[in-house]
């Protein structure tokens, strides 16, 4: 829908081989000139990956808006040398994570890999070619010429299953601020709360169930808009954070909370966090969780329109007699439908895991899982049942109308 308000800008090419070619500039004219012809409403950009390249044979220099892939750290040189005078983060970040998977140490890493094919959510992770999202944040930030960023990428996607794509059975991408399943990871609230500043964000991580870690450092991340949190650990203040002023050496300082030296043990982490004036704005307390115990499911919404295509997206959480989210949890969860509606597809969010999505049982990835439903042609309640060997069973209703 070329009408569509969300579409801002076309792309007529993304880190194409004609950057380095001295024909590339005519073809990209040729292209945008066309665009214009059909749209001329809205401006041209590329995706540019060869930088050197892109002023040497001069592409970079014919579009509308010029777009960099991964090059925060060249923006200033490139202004220097663009007509336009702006550019756009045309493909940004590439941090790589796997939802509700927490690595030690919590450091910086590139290429990363571990036997279990994962990657860590503290959000620190990156590819050869690439850089954790606070880089891009803060060139965007101090950098009045850049007009934004794409990042790479909103959900994750079957192919490309970078640190892994030569270690089976990984086959699916890391790049995603939300999941395979469609589960937000723990980035998607950092960019939450730099893309949404109306709604406060307040998010805490990682999860507090680790048994065998008692005594040890465990690192406290809040993702917040606010500007300062204090944190807790089973009642006690771990101190204050507040977020760096523009200039830091650290970008992570300006755009995360961060507690390095906190010491696990068991109980509940809880934080609080406070605006520029010091007034709360939220909090957010993660407990550790005992044995699981029951399932729950959690549609997206309840009410489908009995069209044969409408779909709910149904969370199934393995949790403990608490109601706690159980991470470790692999239970195979079983599903059933009946009445006005069909069982269409499941997913877990694991990369390397290799069950049918068409089947409707899968094992639970960090405690978690969703499943599809679809609406029927008519009318009427559809019941939805999850089971699992030793945990209380999982249900819930769906209605269907016209």
């Amino acid at each position: 829908d070329r009408n569509h308000p969300s579409a801002i800008m076309w792309s007529i090419g993304n880190e194409v081989p004609d950057q380095s070619s001295p024909n590339g500039p005519v073809l990209a004219k040729r292209l945008q000139d066309i665009v214009h012809r059909e749209d001329p409403t809205r401006p041209v950009t590329m995706g540019m990956d060869r930088y050197d390249d892109d002023f040497k044979y001069g592409i970079a220099a014919v579009l509308d808006i010029p777009g960099f892939n991964y090059k925060p750290h060249r923006y200033p040189d490139a202004i220097s040398k663009l007509p336009q005078g702006f550019l756009l983060g045309s493909e940004t970040a590439s941090t790589v994570s796997s939802r509700g998977v927490y690595k030690f140490p919590a450091e910086l890493a590139k290429d990363k890999q571990y036997s279990d094919n994962q990657s860590s959510s503290y959000d620190l992770e990156y590819c050869r070619w690439s850089q954790i999202p606070d880089i891009e944040f803060a060139a965007q930030d101090d950098l009045p010429y850049a007009l934004g960023e794409f990042v790479w990428t909103g959900f994750d996607y079957l192919g490309e299953p970078t640190p892994y794509d030569e270690k089976w059975p990984s086959h699916s991408s890391y790049f995603g601020i939300i999941d395979l399943a469609g589960q937000p990871k723990d980035r998607y609230y950092l960019y939450r709360a730099r893309w949404n500043p109306a709604q406060p964000t307040v998010h805490l991580l990682p999860h507090w169930t680790w048994p065998g870690r008692e005594g040890q450092m465990t690192p406290v991340f809040c993702y917040t808009n606010g500007a300062s949190a204090e944190l807790f650990v089973n009642g006690k203040s771990q101190g204050r954070q507040t977020k760096a002023a523009a200039g830091a050496t650290d970008p992570q300082t300006r755009y995360r909370l961060q507690w390095k030296d906190v010491v696990y043990q068991p109980g509940s982490i809880k934080v609080v966090a406070y605006d520029a004036q010091g007034k709360t704005i939220g909090t957010e307390e993660v407990r550790t969780a005992g044995a699981p115990h029951h399932l729950k499911l959690v549609a997206d919404h309840a009410k489908l329109a009995a069209d044969g295509q409408d779909l709910a997206y149904i969370t199934a959480r393995v949790e403990d007699a608490q109601g706690n989210l159980c991470p470790a949890a692999t239970n195979e969860l079983r599903f059933t439908v009946s009445g006005a509606g069909t069982f269409r597809a499941i997913g877990n969010g694991d990369a390397a895991n290799l069950e049918a999505f068409q089947q409707p049982q899968m094992h639970t990835f960090q405690g978690q899982l969703v499943a599809i439903v679809q609406a029927g042609d008519k009318a009427g309640s559809v019941k939805v049942k999850a089971t699992a060997a030793g945990l209380k069973d999982g249900e819930l209703q769906l209605t269907t109308g016209k």
